[in-house]
C-alpha cells in the first residue's frame, strides 16, 4: 500500500536489471510509492531498455545508469554515480538472470553440458550480486534500515530438487543464495541495518519463463504486477532478524 511520507524520511531505491520483466516492475511499484524519493535503475543496452527509458523522460525521479554484471568494472562504475547523488540507498533489488537465450538452453542431462554455459550462469545469476554487494557498502552503512533483496528461485534450493536437469540455472542460484547468505554475515557487521535477502517470485509471465509456462496452472502463472507486489510485500514485513534468509512469494521461508 502506498502511503504518505515526509521528505525527511523518503528513500532511494536501486533496482538491478531494470530495462524489462520482473525489474521493470519493481521500478514501476517504486515509482508509484510515496516513500522513495528517488529510484535507480540500471539496464546493460539502450536498445533492450526502451521502456525504462521512456518512464524516466515521464519520471524525473527515475536514474537510469548503465550496467553489465559480467564486469566489475561497470558496477563500479553505476555504484561511483550513485554516490555522487546521494550518501545512502534503502532498497536494492538484484533482478538480473540468463536462464535461457537463443542456443543457451537450460541442460536437461550431462551431455548437454558445457562449461562456457556453466560460466555464464554462474557470472550473470550469482557473481554479479555479490559484486553488486561488494560495491554497495558504503551506500548501505548509514543508520536507517534498509534491505538489499536477490531474485534467486526455489529450483536454486538443494534440499527441494527432486526432478534433476537444468544444471547451469539451478547451480548458479544455489551459488546466488550461499553468496548472499555469506553476504548478510559480513553485512551484519558491517552495515548492522541492511536486511539481505533471497526472494522466490513464483512463475511469472516474462520472456524468462516463457518457453517453460505450459505446465504452469494459470493460477500459478503470475503476472509481472502481482509479483512485485507480493514480494513488496515480503519486503515490507522483513526485520534484522531474517537476514540471511530465503523467502517464497507468499512470505515462507525455503530449504536450503
Amino acid at each position: 500500500m502506498v502511503t504518505e511520507t515526509s521528505t525527511e524520511t523518503r528513500q532511494n531505491a536501486l533496482v538491478v536489471g531494470a530495462s524489462r520483466g520482473i525489474g521493470l516492475g519493481f521500478v514501476r511499484q517504486l515509482l508509484a510509492d510515496d516513500r522513495f524519493e528517488t529510484v535507480y535503475g540500471t539496464y546493460r543496452r539502450p536498445e533492450s531498455a526502451q521502456g525504462l527509458l521512456a518512464l524516466a523522460e515521464r519520471f524525473p525521479q527515475l536514474v537510469c545508469l548503465p550496467m553489465d554484471v559480467t564486469e566489475e568494472g561497470s558496477i563500479a562504475d553505476a555504484i561511483a554515480a550513485i554516490q555522487t547523488r546521494t550518501p545512502r540507498l534503502h532498497r536494492v533489488i538484484y533482478c538480473v538472470g540468463v536462464l535461457h537465450d537463443g542456443d543457451f538452453q537450460p541442460e536437461k542431462s550431462l551431455r548437454q553440458i558445457t562449461s562456457e554455459n556453466l560460466v555464464r550462469s554462474f557470472q550473470t545469476n550469482a557473481v554479479g550480486a555479490v559484486l553488486l554487494a561488494k560495491h554497495l557498502m558504503l551506500l548501505l552503512k548509514h543508520d536507517q534500515p534498509s534491505i538489499f533483496a536477490a531474485i534467486s528461485a526455489k529450483v536454486g534450493s538443494i534440499g527441494d530438487n527432486r526432478l534433476g536437469g537444468w544444471y547451469g540455472y539451478r547451480a548458479s542460484k544455489a551459488a546466488l543464495n550461499m553468496l548472499m547468505k555469506t553476504t548478510a554475515l559480513e553485512y551484519a557487521r558491517r552495515c548492522p541495518q541492511t536486511t539481505v535477502v533471497l526472494l522466490h517470485p513464483g512463475t511469472t509471465d516474462t520472456r524468462l519463463s516463457e518457453p517453460f509456462q505450459r505446465g504452469v496452472p494459470p493460477e500459478k502463472l503470475f503476472s509481472v504486477e502481482r509479483t512485485v507486489a507480493q514480494l513488496m510485500a515480503v519486503m515490507d514485513g522483513l526485520s534484522p532478524a531474517d537476514s540471511g534468509e530465503f523467502f517464497s512469494w507468499d512470505g515462507a521461508r525455503l530449504p536450503w
